[in-house]
This record gives C-alpha cells, structure tokens and sequence, in this order.
C-alpha cells in the first residue's frame, strides 16, 4: 500500500503543477470599453452610389456642446443627401442612442429640419446645426458649378468649317459643331443664291443630324449643292478627327 501511495503522489503533483499556468493565462472576458461603444459608423441610404464619380462630401463645423463636441461629415450625390458620418461626438450613451435616429431623420427629410431626440437634446442641437452647416457648404459649392459646367461644355464642343467647294452655281461651305464626336449643328457659311439651294439646304442639314456623317442622299433638284454641300461637310468631319 506504501507503494501504491509514493506513486500516486508524484502523479497528482505533476497533474496540479500542470493546471497552474491554465488558470494564470485564462483570458479575460471584461467589456467593451465606452470610448469604443461610443463610435458610431455612417450610415447611408439605400439609393447612394458607393463610390459614384459624382459623390461630394461636406464636413460641417464642430459645435461645442456641454456634453462634448459634435461634427458631421455629409455626402451628396447631386443634391441628395446619401450618407452621414459622425466626426465628432459626446462620449454619452444617450448620444450614441440618438445619432441612428438623428442620422435616419436626416435621410428621410433630406434637410437639417428634423425632431430632436428626446434625452439627447444637446446632442441633437449641435447635430443639427453642423448639418446644416455642412449642406450650406454643398449648396454654395453648387451654385458655383453651373459656370463651371458651362465652361466644361464649352471646352468640349468644338466648331469646324469645312472646305469651299466650288460649282456651278456658287460657292458651298459648311461649318459644323461637334459635342465630343456628336455632330449637333451645321451652318451654311456659303451656298449659292438659289430657290432649289434655299429649299435643299434644311433637308441636308437635317439628313446629317439624323446620319452623323456626310453619308446622305442627293437632294432632287439640287445635285450640285447637295455634292458641295457634302464634300465641305466631309473636310469638316475630317479636320475635326485631325
């Protein structure tokens, strides 16, 4: 039995010695600390464009508040409201119960004209007052574009005035405006001095719109312009793709 005993020992010993770093290295299974709870993550509706070439984002001002500082950053497409960050916030929980329904709010109404979040009143006033700040922001960077736009429009159309063709019957010379490889206008700068040419010539102009290129039928009764008009159009075509 003494035998049996000095065996078992050792055995137990070893076995304890063996659970001891088991219970020192156990992990711990604390909490979430409130800094990270208090993060909230943006929000988007579910038209928005992740991405889209034509997104724009605003940032609105920081409004000190009792509780702490509040920030939004806004993302537009077009003049839509698609997604709202929060920058900055009180680190409350009654804040970050309240900027969902704050965020929601602003998706649905599309504006800074949304409810104040019962218990989150500071929260909600500064909210409000940053999105606003950052949709004036949107709104002026809008109403600036226009003659941006316009501009770009313009960079982008090009005129081009084809040959003079000589005939029989007078001069014929085209000028043309391309938007990109679009033809949208065609003006005559010389035709001859014809009733047959002054009815033609709308029809010509008219074919060229709907053909594109200078790949469109003879007028009848106006042969000569028509082929004038045609080869002018087609030196035209050309310089542009030059």
């Amino acid at each position: 039995m003494r035998d049996i005993v000095k065996r078992v020992i050792p055995v137990l010993v070893l076995s304890v010695a063996g659970l001891i770093p088991v219970w020192r290295y156990e992990p711990s299974t604390g909490t979430t600390s409130t800094t990270e709870a208090a993060s909230t993550p943006s929000v988007s509706s579910s038209t928005s464009s992740s991405g889209s070439s034509g997104s724009t984002t605003f940032t609105g001002t920081t409004v000190a508040t009792e509780k702490g500082d509040v920030q939004v950053q806004v993302t537009f497409d077009g003049d839509r409201i698609t997604a709202v960050k929060m920058l900055k916030q009180p680190n409350h929980p009654q804040t970050t119960a309240a900027v969902p329904k704050l965020i929601a709010e602003t998706l649905a109404a599309q504006s800074a004209d949304i409810d104040t979040v019962s218990g989150a009143t500071l929260t909600s006033d500064g909210y409000k007052e940053s999105l606003q700040a950052a949709i004036d922001a949107e709104a002026a960077a809008a109403s600036a574009s226009p003659s941006a736009s316009a501009s770009a429009a313009a960079s982008a159309s090009q005129t081009v005035a084809g040959s003079t063709v000589a005939t029989e019957k007078g001069d014929v010379q085209v000028q043309v405006t391309f938007d990109g490889d679009r033809i949208t206008a065609v003006k005559m700068l010389k035709q001859p001095n014809h009733p047959q040419t002054t009815a033609a010539v709308p029809k010509l102009i008219a074919e060229t719109l709907a053909a594109q290129s200078a790949d469109i039928d003879t007028v009848s009764g106006a042969t000569l312009t028509s082929d004038g008009y045609k080869e002018s159009l087609q030196a035209a075509i050309d310089a542009k793709g030059a």
